[in-house]
C-alpha cells in the first residue's frame, strides 16, 4: 500500500496526480483505466479541497492498493461528514442548460468505476473507488 498525506487544497492537485499516475504506471494500468481513474481522482480530491473543511484547510490522505488486478484508491479526510453517493444522479437526458447545478462529477465517477463505496468511521470520511487495471 502507498499513501500520500497532503493539505486538502486545490493547488495540490498536481502533486496528487503525480502520485496517482506514478503508482498506476508502476502497476501497468491500461491507458483507458488510467484516464478514467485520473478523472475520478481529480473530481474527488477537488471536492475534498473545496468542501470538506469549509473555510479552513485540512488534510487528505490518498491511499492506493492493487488487489487482484484492480486499482483501489481510498480518499480519507476529517472534514464535514458527507456521503456523495447519496446525492441523486443528475438527469443527463435533459439539455445542459436545464439540469440542476452539481452532481455530474460524482455521477461520472460512479459510472466509470467498477465500484465506489463510502463510509464514515471514527470522525473520518472514507471513500474508495475501484477499477480493473
Amino acid at each position: 500500500m502507498s499513501k500520500l498525506r497532503i493539505a486538502a487544497k486545490a493547488e495540490n492537485m498536481e502533486e496528487v496526480m503525480v502520485f496517482v499516475d506514478g503508482e498506476l504506471e508502476a502497476h501497468n494500468c491500461s491507458t483507458k483505466a488510467r484516464t478514467q481513474l485520473d478523472v475520478a481522482v481529480d473530481e474527488l480530491f477537488s471536492n475534498i479541497a473545496h468542501y470538506a473543511y469549509g473555510e479552513e484547510t485540512g488534510e487528505a490522505v490518498i491511499r492506493m492498493e492493487f488487489p487482484d488486478g484492480y486499482a483501489e484508491i481510498t480518499f480519507l479526510d476529517h472534514g464535514i461528514p458527507y456521503n456523495p453517493l447519496e446525492r441523486p444522479n443528475p438527469d443527463v437526458t435533459l439539455p445542459a442548460d436545464k439540469r440542476q447545478i452539481g452532481g455530474l462529477g460524482v455521477y461520472i465517477v460512479k459510472k466509470s468505476m467498477d465500484s465506489v463505496s463510502y463510509r464514515y468511521e471514527n470522525g473520518e470520511n472514507i471513500l474508495t473507488i475501484r477499477k480493473k487495471l
